[in-house]
């Protein structure tokens, strides 16, 4: 996981599942790490892609994902 870098977060998991599908359709390979606490269900969840990718995710991210 070093050579993977978080590029999204978000306490909703299907905001987060959209994300890494709009990345992987632009052939960004993406995952998702579940940072919630099953206990207490605070936390969040993160999307991470390789180093190599992280601009253009953020790119592709800023420009082409909307949450309303």
């Amino acid at each position: 996981m070093e050579k993977w870098k978080k590029v999204y977060e978000s306490a909703i998991l299907h905001r987060a599942e959209i994300v890494k599908s709009v990345l992987e359709d632009m052939e960004t390979p993406a995952i998702v790490l579940n940072k919630k606490d099953s206990n207490y269900h605070f936390g969040h969840y993160e999307v991470h892609v390789s180093q190599d990718h992280v601009i253009k995710a953020l790119k592709i991210i800023d420009e082409d994902i909307r949450f309303e």
